[in-house]
């Protein structure tokens, strides 16, 4: 009877693991179709623009130039939602005078095709052509990750830096080290960081940035615990800050000042 049990027990954990295997990305991302306009956003000065990723799907974003010789801020959406949901947090940015490119994921906001870390690292490329193809080069470009989106802002800076055209910055909000550790929090029943396919491994290249790095997070962040956050950052090399929000969680940061803090960090 013993061996029954235990034989059960192990079928039942390995159809587990397979389940969250192969159902994974439905766990990771968590897009919506429907995009409002950006005056319904908030943000009129945006306008949508199409531009094709490096495989195929043609994708939506939203930009606005740069006033002047100003930067212009890239932002990495996190995993849920759309751009759409984003026109608050860079409204201080627009008002600051900063350009603006709300980069446009497959699958996301109407856009065709599957979410996958490959395939996200190929649309923030098509975004970066574009701006390349607006005469704004990468001295002034702050590329902005959230939550999930820290993933495809640390790769894109890694690729400009080896490139020898380093980003003017990376702004890192709520950051994980890897999508694997980010998991195994929230599994710890499970081999996550075994079976996580998309792994969004910044620890391994935080270092390789290239550029000044500011890093913010909530100390009361349940979905990416500060911890991973300021391990991160403690990876990353000089120049760098780190700047952590008393009482903050992981979708509240804007409503605690972190604008504030951005635009005074882009100002040092």
């Amino acid at each position: 009877m013993l061996t029954s049990v235990l034989t059960a027990v192990v079928v039942a954990y390995g159809a587990l693991v397979g389940v969250m295997y192969f159902a994974q990305r439905s766990l990771m991302y968590y897009p919506a179709d429907h995009m409002a306009s950006p005056a319904e956003s908030g943000v009129p000065e945006l306008s949508a623009v199409s531009v094709a990723s490096a495989d195929g799907p043609a994708l939506t974003s939203w930009y606005s130039k740069p006033v002047g010789d100003a930067g212009i801020l890239i932002y990495f959406q996190g995993n849920a939602g759309n751009i759409s949901d984003r026109g608050s947090k860079v409204r201080p940015y627009i008002d600051a005078g900063l350009g603006i490119l709300l980069a446009g994921y497959r699958g996301y906001g109407g856009n065709s095709g599957e979410p996958t870390e490959s395939g996200l690292y190929a649309d923030a490329e098509s975004v970066l052509g574009f701006l390349r193809d607006q005469g704004i080069g990468p001295d002034r470009w702050v590329l902005y990750g959230e939550s999930l989106g820290t993933g495809v802002a640390v790769e894109m800076a890694v690729r400009l830096a080896g490139n020898g055209t380093p980003a003017r910055a990376v702004v890192l909000e709520a950051p994980f080290t890897s999508m694997g550790d980010a998991a195994a929090g929230h599994y710890p029943y499970l081999p996550a960081r075994v079976l996580v396919r998309d792994r969004y491994d910044s620890i391994s290249k935080i270092k390789n940035i290239g550029t000044k790095l500011l890093v913010f997070h909530g100390d009361k962040d349940r979905v990416v615990p500060m911890a991973l956050g300021q391990e991160l950052f403690e990876a990353a090399n000089e120049p760098k800050i780190f700047h952590h929000f008393a009482n903050a969680g992981h979708g509240d940061l804007y409503d605690y000042g972190a604008a504030i803090e951005v635009l005074n960090f882009l100002r040092r």
